[in-house]
């Protein structure tokens, strides 16, 4: 099967909400408002099967050497596939031609995780403003199950 990546525009932002939908609605992934994506459109890279949307993440960055995967999601019937692997790969090449030195992720899926490099950081090391900024905007806050691991690139 023939995968294409590339990088979001504004054009795709109703279509990734639709694809993202049902992970929000059980809690595993951040709603983002059409707004807060279109903020941060050149931060998402793309899967494509031919025309359909089938995933996608974000590389945020918080500081001069961090930056976090956000928004991780492939399409039920495409997982398992390395569709998202290829992504992470993608946003690690990416952060690292932009001179970041560690990428961080909260996340359910820990060992798909660690398997590309990440280990596990207590969530205590995590910047303050990340807490503030996203966390308290989860339906699951303060309660938090995600495992927060790093990559040093």
């Amino acid at each position: 099967m023939k995968i294409d990546f590339r990088k979001a525009t504004l054009a795709d932002i109703a279509q990734m909400r639709e694809l993202v939908r049902p992970e929000v609605e059980s809690g595993v992934i951040l709603e983002r408002s059409e707004d807060e994506i279109a903020t941060n459109i050149r931060s998402y890279t793309l899967a494509f099967h031919g025309d359909e949307l089938v995933g996608f993440c974000a590389l945020h960055i918080h500081t001069s050497y961090l930056a976090e995967v956000r928004s991780l999601i492939v399409k039920d019937g495409y997982r398992g596939q390395k569709i998202g692997e290829e992504l992470i790969k993608k946003l690690l090449e990416e952060a690292k031609s932009l001179g970041l030195q560690k990428v961080l992720s909260l996340t359910y899926k820990q060992s798909f995780f660690e398997r590309l490099g990440f280990v596990e950081i207590p969530k205590e090391t995590l910047p303050e403003h990340k807490i503030w900024a996203d966390c308290i905007k989860c339906k699951h806050f303060p309660i938090c199950n995600e495992v927060s691991l790093i990559k040093n690139l």
